[in-house]
């Protein structure tokens, strides 16, 4: 940072000759520049805030679709656990009636 300070000071006494008009000139030129830096910067960031909100709501709908998954799947599990349940009941009763 304070080479940016030092760079304008020496730049500004290359310039502040006896020619006022000059100093003016090259002092307006240098705020353009960083104006037109800033709007720039300005619509860099723009973008990269644009890209950041697509991709988080993308990560969004991505974490919606995988718990609903999650949810169907643990739904199915329960539906199995059942049927398996119930199956294995059958098979005990026939293997006591087999016994018997």
């Amino acid at each position: 940072m304070s080479y940016r300070r030092e760079n304008r000071a020496s730049k500004a006494s290359l310039l502040d000759d006896d020619i006022e008009g000059g100093l003016r000139a090259s002092s307006s030129y240098s705020s353009d520049i960083s104006e037109q830096d800033n709007d720039k910067a300005i619509d860099t960031l723009k973008d990269r805030v644009f890209f950041l909100k697509q991709l988080s709501g993308d990560i969004h709908d991505e974490v919606i679709g995988h718990n609903r998954l999650l949810d169907q799947m643990g739904s199915g599990m329960d539906a199995s656990r059942g049927i398996l349940s119930g199956t294995v009941n059958r098979f005990k009763m026939v293997s006591r009636q087999d016994f018997t």
